[in-house]
């Protein structure tokens, strides 16, 4: 199906509004493309620690949305440009200009399937959906991940850190608490090493869904991972229904920035002589992390790199 896209250039100040408007002119969904930098919420919530510096915001945002072909464009176009009128009234909404383009729908759903293909973690192999098993990997550990709307396919090396550390303290009782599941693959991993349960905890919603739908693509049964929203750093009702003295294996594939603030609050999830994974670390705040790990009573235990990503692995003593 081919598609009608239309650009709306405006300022970042207006943002919101133009959206509000669009909204009621009868547009359902927009894309937002500005230059505003990240609030510190935003990089909480997000897989790097530290981002490249992007450029200076100008103050203009341009506001994309899609129309179907067969849509009757003319009148929608219409509607928007009188609500754009209308908040000219009493706000400066900048240029208020449309472009037109036309796009298909592989354009954004199918495009990115050419730059994720199965690969390896050591002997773990990686595949999505869209992919063919080779004869000679029919033997390996396999997980089956396809990108979706919430983090973690293995590629990126913090993910990886922490693969090859659940790998070797995994057994068939470990209780494993995840902390910022995403798409659940830490926990899926360590559910088909054997694990008992997992239970990930996230601050997006999304998780909920991806993390059910990769556990079915991985046949792993109903009731081996729960998925909680909220934050386990100052929720108590969080801390609560996840449980005290409980796991065995805690993982936290997160920020350094996150993670310094977390240990000393997670130790108490934490079983006596429990293993602590921490990765998401670039390697200038090692020893930030190493730091808070000491000074909330775990020891140290390891310490392992890959690029210039770094996973801190503890234990509860």
């Amino acid at each position: 199906m081919r598609w009608n896209k239309f650009r709306l250039k405006t300022l970042t100040a207006a943002e919101d509004i133009v959206i509000s408007s669009l909204a009621d002119a009868g547009v359902e969904g927009v894309e937002i493309e500005d230059k505003v930098p990240l609030t510190e919420q935003d990089k909480q919530q997000m897989f790097v620690d530290i981002l490249p510096d992007g450029p200076a915001d100008d103050g203009i945002a341009y506001l994309s949305f899609y129309l179907e072909e067969d849509a009757d464009k003319e009148a929608i176009l219409k509607r928007v440009r009188e609500e754009l009128d209308d908040l000219r009234r009493f706000m400066d909404i900048g240029a208020g200009t449309i472009e037109e383009s036309q796009t298909e729908d592989k354009d954004w759903i199918n495009n990115w399937k050419q730059y994720f293909h199965q690969f390896y973690v050591d002997d773990i192999l990686i595949i999505p959906s869209w992919e063919e098993m080779k004869p000679e990997d029919r033997d390996k550990m396999v997980i089956h991940i396809d990108p979706g709307t919430a983090f973690g396919t293995g590629m990126h090396e913090t993910t990886q850190l922490c693969m090859r550390q659940l790998k070797k303290y995994v057994t068939e009782d470990t209780q494993l608490l995840d902390v910022g599941t995403g798409s659940g693959i830490l926990s899926i991993v360590a559910l088909k090493l054997g694990a008992r349960h997992a239970l990930g905890t996230d601050l997006d919603p999304c998780a909920i869904s991806a993390a059910k739908e990769n556990l079915e693509a991985n046949q792993i049964p109903e009731g081996a991972m729960d998925v909680m929203i909220g934050n386990i750093i100052d929720d108590k009702a969080v801390q609560d229904a996840a449980g005290y003295e409980r796991y065995d294996i805690v993982t936290a594939n997160i920020l350094a920035d996150v993670l310094v603030p977390l240990t000393p609050v997670i130790v108490h999830q934490m079983k006596k002589g429990g293993i602590y994974i921490t990765s998401g670390i670039i390697d200038e705040k090692e020893e930030t992390v190493v730091k808070a790990v000491r000074a909330a009573g775990l020891e140290v235990v390891e310490v392992t790199h890959q690029g210039e990503w770094v996973s801190v692995t503890a234990r509860k003593v």
